[in-house]
């Protein structure tokens, strides 16, 4: 229980259903859907669709998703990836030969097929009770009719805006130049001529046709190789997802080219550390989810990437011989060093989970990347590109060098928690690098610490990475002066590490449990 002198949230509680995601509106056209007896699947869509109107910065239409989902709350989990690929006409040599020695951050290059759109009305036919149509009407209106600014939305607007390529996305979301401030109403009326057309073609109105000819000719004219052939052939794909145990709970993940398997390694590392007696913000936890960040960040960069076209050893990687090679790497009072991010660390995407009255458990996430992706919004649609690109590799032999119709490794991971052959948590933390981390930090505060859904997201969070280990500001100088003298070169960001959500099922009570992150302008509710 949460001492209510202090400044924080209380959990949320309903028994008929609940979402939770980064903002307001997402959260309400979400519980709209499911009082209309709409199922998981359906509210998730929808409030994901909303986000990329209003978090323009985060995600898009033009993005990437993955989901988990559990029927009924069973461990039965289907996974759905839904990251695009890189045109079939782009090769390391082109890029090189063009002067590149790493994969362009921002421009068309850095643009794979948007992947969103698919995925949607793929798990919709699948697995949801409405259509395409019904879902988008939240996201279309709040296109055209407009969306008022939060804090934490203006604020990102702010940061990324100077990645805007196109005059006219700068028009849009940085009109004259100016700072945006919270209570700015910002419109995207081409937007929703395009959600309009998705809503009456389905994934055809965004993959063929006119919206797919638009966008190819938009990136063609910034140098990209995309055709609309790349578009059409796109399909999202389901997956067997990936697990690891964790002191009697199971952690499950989307398999590679996400990172969700570098969260599973974390999570074994520590395993066999009594992390619940130590202090949850204190030096020696906070060093030894460093250690871990480190290991499970080396055997990401080294292995990680499309298993469609590369072997990803997964078996090996959650093995205990290779957990128990990798543990005995993990120094205990002394820093090993930091991750390296790879390209830098991003702060943008969205997280959104729903659970509904008969506890079907949807765990979803949306992203463009970094802030508004490539920087490129197509003038006649108003999609903005991601630049998932970024994520490929140019090395020579190297698992995630970029290719013909090859996926990058991708940083946004949703996560399920079971336990008893049931989902005890839908949950997920955004944050580009540090989803992992955030992953291992909310569960094992969960677990080890018994900490609520809201305690476990609102506690502070640090990230080794780069050269340092970048704590934010509730760590108290006691614990930065220890970490210090363990040898960490430690910082403090100038925003916080990434945002989360989560619902806890409790089972025996009949009870939904939600969270949602001060991070964000987000919340969890409920009917």
């Amino acid at each position: 229980m949460r001492d209510f002198q202090q400044p924080g949230r209380s959990t949320v509680h309903a028994a008929n259903g609940m979402a939770a995601s980064s903002h307001p509106l997402a959260s309400l056209a979400a519980v709209d859907i499911l009082r209309r007896g709409g199922n998981a699947v359906d509210a998730a869509v929808s409030a994901s669709a909303v986000l990329c109107v209003v978090e323009p910065a985060s995600t898009g239409i033009g993005g990437d998703c993955f989901m988990l989902y559990a029927p009924g709350g069973r461990d039965d989990v289907v996974a759905l990836n839904g990251s695009g690929r890189a045109p079939a006409a782009l090769t390391p040599e082109i890029l090189r030969g063009q002067g590149h020695i790493e994969m362009p951050e921002a421009g068309a290059h850095s643009v794979t097929i948007p992947g969103a759109v698919d995925a949607w009305c793929r798990m919709l036919a699948d697995h949801g009770t409405m259509g395409i149509e019904e879902v988008l009407q939240p996201a279309i209106g709040y296109a055209e009719d407009g969306y008022i600014l939060g804090p934490r939305v203006a604020t990102d607007h702010h940061n990324a805006g100077g990645r805007l390529i196109d005059d006219i996305a700068k028009q849009i979301f940085i009109p004259g130049g100016r700072r945006p401030e919270p209570g700015d109403i910002q419109r995207q009326p081409l937007l929703a001529q395009t959600l309009r057309i998705v809503a009456e073609a389905g994934r055809d109105g965004f993959y063929r046709g006119p919206v797919a000819a638009a966008l190819v000719a938009h990136l063609r004219g910034h140098g990209g190789v995309h055709t609309e052939e790349d578009l059409a052939a796109h399909t999202s794909e389901y997956v067997t997802p990936i697990r690891a145990g964790y002191r009697g709970h199971e952690v499950v993940q989307v398999p590679p080219n996400g990172q969700g398997i570098v969260a599973l390694m974390m999570m074994r590392l520590l395993e066999g550390y009594n992390l619940g007696g130590l202090d949850p913000l204190g030096p020696e936890r906070t060093h030894l989810e460093a250690e871990a960040t480190r290991l499970g960040f080396q055997m990401r960069n080294n292995d990680v990437a499309d298993q469609a076209v590369v072997e990803v050893p997964v078996e090996r990687i959650l093995s205990d011989a290779y957990i128990a090679e990798q543990r005995a790497l993990m120094q205990p009072d002394r820093s090993g060093g930091t991750a390296w991010s790879g390209r830098g660390v991003h702060r943008d995407t969205v997280y959104l989970t729903v659970v509904d009255r008969d506890r079907n458990a949807c765990s979803h996430i949306n992203s463009l990347f970094a802030g508004f992706g490539s920087g490129l919004m197509c003038p006649k649609t108003g999609v903005i590109l991601q630049n998932r690109g970024a994520g490929f590799r140019l090395e020579p032999g190297h698992p995630n060098c970029v290719g013909p119709n090859k996926r990058p490794l991708h940083t946004i991971i949703p996560g399920l928690l079971m336990h008893q052959g049931r989902v005890a948590a839908s949950y997920g933390v955004m944050g580009g690098q540090y989803q992992p981390v955030g992953h291992t930090h909310v569960l094992t505060n969960i677990i080890d610490y018994g900490m609520d859904v809201q305690a476990a997201i609102d506690c502070p969070r640090a990230f080794a990475v780069d050269g340092e280990l970048v704590v934010e500001r509730g760590y108290s100088e006691t614990t930065v002066a220890a970490l210090t003298a363990m040898g960490h070169k430690v910082t403090r960001p100038d925003m916080p590490h990434g945002g989360g959500q989560a619902i806890v099922i409790d089972w025996e009570r009949g009870a939904l449990i939600g969270g949602s992150d001060p991070r964000k302008d987000g919340c969890a509710l409920g009917y």
